[in-house]
Order: structure tokens, then sequence, then C-alpha cells
């Protein structure tokens, strides 16, 4: 299976210049902690409700500041015709619940979410994946 057949395409979108409350309202609004940020139709980086939390309140940035200031723009992500399994495996080796996923043309088609790999393929690696995400170290232990 590939990650096409699994991932969500419907996604939220904001940009650099989003403010942190958008950011925050659109979040809540679709129960999701991590919202792909673009510029000009180009994946520049992710960010989530801990970014917000950490980055912008935990620093003293208020809910006027700007996504591009606290976003993570190191950002890790998948291909659309890459292998399902390979991916799995992939998350839980750097430990994420979630990918941006991407054309060959490195254009942003959709998210891939553990959720969405439990449901294409149930009981298939998802466990493994999770064990391996759940460890303790990850990017911001």
């Amino acid at each position: 299976m590939k990650v096409c057949d699994a991932m969500t395409t419907t996604v939220q979108l904001c940009t650099p210049d989003d403010t942190l409350r958008n950011a925050a309202e659109a979040m809540a609004a679709l129960g999701v902690g991590l919202l792909p940020v673009t510029d000009n139709e180009r994946l520049v980086g992710m960010i989530s409700d801990r970014d917000i939390a950490i980055r912008g309140v935990g620093m003293g940035r208020g809910p006027d500041s700007r996504v591009g200031d606290v976003m993570t723009a190191d950002v890790k992500y998948c291909f659309e015709d890459q292998d399902l399994d390979a991916v799995t495996e992939n998350m839980g080796d750097i430990q994420v619940r979630r990918l941006p996923v991407l054309s060959r043309e490195k254009r942003l088609v959709g998210m891939i979410a553990l959720c969405d790999i439990a449901q294409a393929q149930p009981g298939n690696g998802t466990s493994a994946a999770l064990g391996q995400i759940s460890r303790p170290g990850g990017q911001h232990a």
C-alpha cells in the first residue's frame, strides 16, 4: 500500500504571517494539533499546539505574534508514492505521529498520521511505530 492510499487529502494551511491566535483557532475548530505552514504553495514549516505553548506563550509572545516566529522550520515529510510500511517504520525512527505528504514536485498533497495508518492497515505495524514514537528522548523531550 502507498501513502496516497491512506493519507488525508484535506489539509488546513497557514502562512508564516498568520497570527498564533489564527493558528490556534484553526487547530481548535478542526480538532488537530498541527498545521502545515506554506509560502507561495511551498511547505516552509509546521506549527504545532506545542510550538504555540512552548515557543510562543512560554517565551512571552502574545496571540498576535507571527506563526513564522515560532514554527518548526526543519520539516520531516514523506512522498505520496512511498510504501506505507516504510513510512510507518520511519515515523517510529524519527518519533513523529504525523507527517506532511508531498508530491515528487515537492507540493503538499496531504497529511499522514498514525490514525490514518491504523485505519488503512489495522494491526499492521502501527503499534510498533507507536512504541517507537512513544519512547523517551524524542525531539521535544
